[in-house]
């Protein structure tokens, strides 16, 4: 009996192809695969690839994120300095230094626009009476209490700092003399309608401004020179109209 092998044998030769053609398409795809990660983003062609340049690529790929690590830790200490250096050491307010940075872009700001803009100059009244009777953690308090309220009742376009031990400065955008002023009066009275409480003592806080308006030309410090002898004008001017 003669047994036909023709099947068989076709059979076995269609498989052995389809194996072959299974295994050069998962060649190439893993050729495909291997410069994608790595090195087709430099252009490197695949057949140049070699273990020694793959290597190589990703060894410099690691010392530039390391580098890029290092940089980006950098920024941030510098931002974290600055930040330093504007800070007033006692409120979150902004101290003399960047306030007069501020208001030098703001006046060169209304100078090229023509908008309006003013600083107030406030003066805490007699901080160095509530040293003396309570002690310096009574007035560090009091400015405290004083740097919140003046924050918690100006836009957050306008700037607050604090200018030396007692003093403030308001710096208002978009802002003419009618409206600064009714702005020093509201800020003034919302200090003095909440006095200080200090271990069991009420505290009254009191604040004396001056207002000066801009409209570009100026220098920052003469302007804010001008608010601060408003301010001892009418600081001067309430002594002598005082009672008594």
């Amino acid at each position: 009996m003669r047994i036909d092998n023709s099947n068989r044998v076709g059979s076995v030769n269609a498989t052995r192809g389809e194996r072959a053609r299974s295994t050069g398409r998962a060649g190439a795809a893993d050729a495909a695969r291997a410069p994608a990660d790595t090195a087709s983003v430099m252009a490197i062609p695949p057949n140049e690839l070699t273990p020694k340049v793959r290597d190589a690529i990703m060894t410099l790929m690691a010392e530039v994120d390391r580098l890029r690590k290092e940089v980006e830790e950098q920024r941030a200490r510098v931002a974290h300095l600055e930040q330093l250096a504007d800070q007033d050491p006692l409120t979150p307010l902004v101290n003399r230094r960047a306030f007069v940075r501020e208001l030098s872009r703001v006046v060169s700001y209304s100078e090229r626009y023509g908008t309006p803009a003013s600083v107030i100059y406030f003066d805490l009244d007699g901080l160095k009476a509530i040293n003396d009777t309570h002690g310096h953690a009574a007035g560090d308090a009091a400015i405290q209490q004083v740097a919140a309220a003046l924050m918690s009742n100006v836009r957050e376009s306008d700037i607050v700092g604090r200018l030396g031990g007692d003093e403030f400065g308001v710096l208002l955008t978009h802002a003419d003399e009618q409206a600064t002023a009714e702005k020093a009066v509201q800020l003034a009275r919302t200090i003095e309608d909440r006095p200080l409480t200090w271990q069991g003592a009420r505290i009254e806080l009191r604040l004396a401004y001056g207002v000066y308006t801009f409209r570009g030309g100026e220098d920052a410090r003469a302007a804010l020179d001008a608010a601060d002898r408003a301010m001892y004008a009418r600081k001067n001017a309430a002594k002598e109209t005082a009672p008594g």
